[in-house]
């Protein structure tokens, strides 16, 4: 008699004794459904080989079919993902992180193969080997986690093992600044200077460098004695570009004090005459900054200007940085709150400032402190 068939993909031979179990392995390459035998001599074995190879063949459906190296998802990556929905600045220092460290040491790993631990070495690694911050490592976990989220969402991936990844704890950089007295000498000393304009924006209104090298006049409105930031000029490379300021907090619109007014205002007008006399393609760009030809500042070049000039001048050391910090120690000494610090400077929240300028928050307590004292034992 032929084999009869019992329940689904198990059927019974009564001659041999034997119950034979149909294992569906899929298709080959020409299409044609492959079938595997495997014998049992009872039901309740039977199914309990049916049972395990249905497992195993859920668990194989859910690992990727093709295995990468992090080196290559990466690449794909950046090109496909990152690169046609983040600013060209973001891109490039990712592939610089990828080029410079991920690759040499995680790149030839296949995905499967990246655990936990083999991550955990490698901040070790950097810190260890390379000197890199806790701060700079832990750009290079963002970068990681964002890229193997999309791995899994991509389905080369059952999860991410940045999930159980501890990220390196962020180092709080104390930030460098003058106090009223060294600020009003610097803009003593830097008055006439080309400087002048720049420095004062800095130190007056909180801008960043990018900002302020992103400045253009159609920002200036005299009539209503507003500045607008909208903009910033940053450099990635060798390349310089203008594009939209940090983030959507930092789009905003500032009073324009007397001094900076007036300095603007004969600024635009120096621009004009020089642009009558020199012709061509002076001030076309329409900056508000301008290097002696004409042309608009890079972040960094400004930054080194004004590096030199306050060591030139014998002054206490500062950044052009710096003097963003500066404008918000003044402002909190004169008594304004944190709230509306961080709005001039263009902070999503004030959580952000208070973070960044632990001395400010730290003044503020202790004023606090100092009017309950007074108001108990006065």
């Amino acid at each position: 008699m032929a084999r009869k068939k019992v329940e689904r993909n198990i059927s019974y031979d009564d001659v041999r004794g034997l119950y034979y179990v149909c294992m569906d392995m899929g298709v080959d390459s020409a299409g044609k459904r492959i079938r595997q035998y495997r014998t049992y001599t009872t039901l309740t074995s039977a199914r309990a080989g049916l049972k395990q190879f249905i497992i195993l063949q859920s668990q194989q459906k859910l690992q990727p079919r093709c295995e990468q190296t992090l080196e290559q998802w990466l690449e794909y990556w950046l090109e496909h993902i990152v690169r046609p929905s983040r600013a060209e600045t973001t891109t490039y220092a990712y592939e610089r992180i990828v080029e410079n460290h991920v690759a040499p040491r995680l790149g030839l790993l296949p995905l499967s193969k990246l655990t936990p631990q083999k991550v955990q070495e490698y901040y070790v690694s950097l810190a260890r080997d390379e000197g890199l911050s806790a701060n700079t490592i832990r750009r290079h976990h963002d970068l990681l986690s964002a890229s193997l989220r999309s791995a899994v969402r991509h389905e080369k991936l059952r999860s991410s093992p940045m999930d159980r990844v501890e990220p390196p704890r962020s180092q709080l950089k104390e930030a460098s600044f003058y106090d009223r007295d060294n600020l009003r000498r610097l803009y003593l000393v830097v008055e006439g200077h080309w400087l002048e304009l720049a420095v004062k924006i800095a130190g007056g209104m909180g801008l960043r460098r990018e900002e302020i090298c992103g400045l253009k006049w159609d920002c200036v409105n005299f009539e209503r004695r507003v500045l607008h930031i909208r903009a910033a000029r940053t450099t990635y490379g060798s390349n310089i570009i203008q594009k939209e300021t940090k983030n959507r907090s930092s789009v905003r619109s500032l009073f324009l004090p007397d001094e900076l007014y007036e300095l603007l205002l004969r600024e635009q007008n120096r621009q004009q005459a020089q642009s009558q006399v020199r012709g061509g393609d002076y001030a076309a760009s329409g900056h508000v900054i301008l290097d002696r030809e004409g042309r608009p500042y890079s972040p960094n070049a400004l930054s080194l200007a004004f590096s030199r000039f306050i060591k030139k001048n014998g002054l206490p050391p500062l950044t052009l940085h710096g003097l963003r910090h500066s404008f918000a120690t003044v402002a909190s000494a004169q008594g304004a709150p944190l709230f509306d610090i961080g709005k001039a400077l263009g902070h999503s929240t004030p959580a952000t400032t208070g973070r960044i300028y632990t001395h400010l928050v730290d003044r503020t307590h202790e004023e606090t402190l100092l009017r309950v004292s007074a108001a108990l034992h006065g």
